[in-house]
């Protein structure tokens, strides 16, 4: 399958290094472009999408800080080689990626899965299980 646009997202944990490395080592090989994806999560019932007023907003400039410097020590023999662009989004993790992966067209979203597994999995969810069932294009989920 050849793909021109891959979806990383990253919660910015040792356990999604292996995941975003994937993905770029794919988009070296391949030609494509990594978009590198956080979300800073929050539930989205209680202020809208947009609303200036939700706190989580606050918080994007010093994340896209946090997600350079992750890309940067994840996948610093890569810069310049591949196309990597970053993104920092507040939302729901699931559907903001989703979402994301829609919009920007994406023929393939690589993440890390945390290995829960048990009760641990069925009370908490998966947020890769989420995209998974929802996603349209293909979601390859790494085991760290």
């Amino acid at each position: 399958m050849k793909t021109t646009k891959i979806l990383a997202p990253t919660d910015l944990s040792k356990l999604s290094r292996a995941a975003l490395r994937y993905a770029v080592e794919t988009a070296l090989a391949q030609g494509s472009e990594v978009l590198v994806y956080n979300v800073i999560s929050e539930d989205g019932d209680w202020l809208d999408k947009h609303d200036a007023l939700n706190p989580a907003y606050a918080l994007i400039p010093k994340q896209k800080l946090r997600l350079d410097e992750f890309v940067k020590e994840t996948c610093a023999e890569f810069i310049g080689k591949v196309r990597i662009r970053q993104s920092v989004e507040v939302g729901v993790p699931y559907k903001a990626i989703v979402n994301k992966a829609g919009e920007e067209n994406t023929d393939l979203i690589v993440m890390s899965t945390h290995g829960r597994t048990g009760i641990e999995q069925f009370m908490l969810g998966s947020v890769t299980a989420k995209v998974v069932a929802r996603a349209g294009c293909p979601v390859l989920s790494i085991r760290p």
